[in-house]
């Protein structure tokens, strides 16, 4: 059984992965990787993480700091100017008051933003260093001649794309230590593949491992996310890039109880926690429509390990042939928004809790062992 450890703020959290990076707990890290799902608070840890590094003068000021970060603050650094009034010059500004972009100037990092871009997307850039603007252009064939379009509004996956790289060239500078970036003790990195698709995903957590992995690298690193193939990706290429690393699934059950879930005794599996956050609405009775997506994922899960051809293979407990062609048809029109989340009505809700719980009896989750949460039979 893994450790699971209790906590009753974010602040606490931080202090626990500094002490896995900094060998208070033994034996040493390099990097701590969580899993949490969104609105467990991960943005919020990784400032908590962030304000633990500052330190303050006798005014309040801060004199120094030991943690470059990439989070959703990180991505409101960058902003459109549209050119609304003539919509043709459209530029992304960069808030250069920030101690993000320090040396900006000086470094001129295109070289090194194009290198990581360039991996992802077939875009050309142009920084204005003065100004503090970046402006996009892209190459195309018409009639066999080369073209260029300039000044072009890039699509929000570029543009998280853009703002990665340009993320990943100043961490190599930290690595490399240059003096600009002398204060970067950690690196945090909150969720950075929004907006994305899932090869970008894997290209994104191999870079960054790749990155991680360079010689003589003594920066430590705590990263977290909600998407399970980034994880799990990130998982395997960290231990065969012989990375020391902890990992934890960091669970939110209400305000004033968190825990961290130690994964590396047992394999982690992201089915798990969903399976966990199923069993959380099905005691709540609080069941929405798209939860019908989340459990189909797990019954497609488990009906792929078994080798089965089909998710029925894996609905047990309704042996009424009309109840039965119901949830298959419930799953099969299982396309649910989670923008516009619609509560089911009773008679689908107990169908819902009722393919649940038995499929947990069936396959012998053990809650109160695995997720240190009531068991669904006992509640039924």
């Amino acid at each position: 059984m893994s450790e699971i450890i209790k906590f009753t703020n974010l602040t606490d959290i931080a202090t626990h992965f500094r002490k896995d990076l900094t060998g208070d707990h033994r034996p040493l890290k390099e990097l701590v990787l969580f899993f949490a799902h969104n609105g467990t608070g991960k943005t919020r840890l990784s400032m908590e993480f962030k304000q633990a590094g500052k330190q303050f003068d006798g005014d309040g000021k801060v004199i120094a700091r030991d943690t470059l970060y990439f989070n959703a603050f990180t991505e409101d650094l960058f902003s459109w100017n549209n050119d609304l009034e003539n919509d043709t010059d459209r530029f992304l500004n960069l808030n250069t008051d920030s101690a993000f972009f320090d040396g900006l100037r000086e470094l001129e990092l295109d070289a090194k933003i194009e290198s990581f871009f360039h991996n992802y997307v077939d875009l050309k850039f142009d920084i204005n260093y003065e100004d503090g603007t970046v402006r996009f252009s892209r190459s195309i064939i018409i009639e066999e001649t080369e073209q260029t379009i300039e000044n072009i509004k890039i699509s929000r996956g570029e543009e998280t794309l853009f703002m990665w790289s340009f993320f990943l060239a100043i961490c190599q500078l930290a690595i490399d230590k240059d003096p600009a970036y002398n204060w970067v003790r950690f690196v945090y990195i909150d969720d950075p593949i929004s907006s994305l698709d899932e090869n970008n995903a894997i290209a994104i957590a191999c870079d960054l491992v790749n990155l991680l992995a360079t010689e003589g690298n003594e920066i430590k690193t705590v990263i977290s996310t909600h998407h399970s193939l980034f994880f799990n990706v990130l998982f395997n290429e960290v231990r065969t890039k012989g990375i020391k690393n902890k990992r934890y699934y960091l669970h939110f059950k209400e305000p004033g109880d968190y825990s961290l879930q130690d994964t590396d005794d047992s394999p982690f599996f992201h089915h798990i926690a969903t399976i966990s956050e199923l069993n959380k609405v099905v005691l709540s009775n609080k069941i929405y429509t798209y939860h019908f997506n989340a459990l189909r994922t797990i019954l497609e899960k488990t009906a792929s390990f078994f080798g089965y051809g089909e998710i029925g293979k894996c609905i047990h407990g309704l042996n009424d042939d009309v109840l039965f062609e119901r949830a298959l048809n419930l799953f099969s029109h299982g396309k649910y928004s989670i923008y516009d989340p619609v509560e089911m009505g009773d008679d689908n809700k107990e169908l819902f809790k009722r393919i649940f719980r038995e499929f947990i009896d069936k396959y012998k989750f053990d809650f109160p062992e695995i997720f240190n949460e009531p068991n669904p039979i006992a509640a039924a």
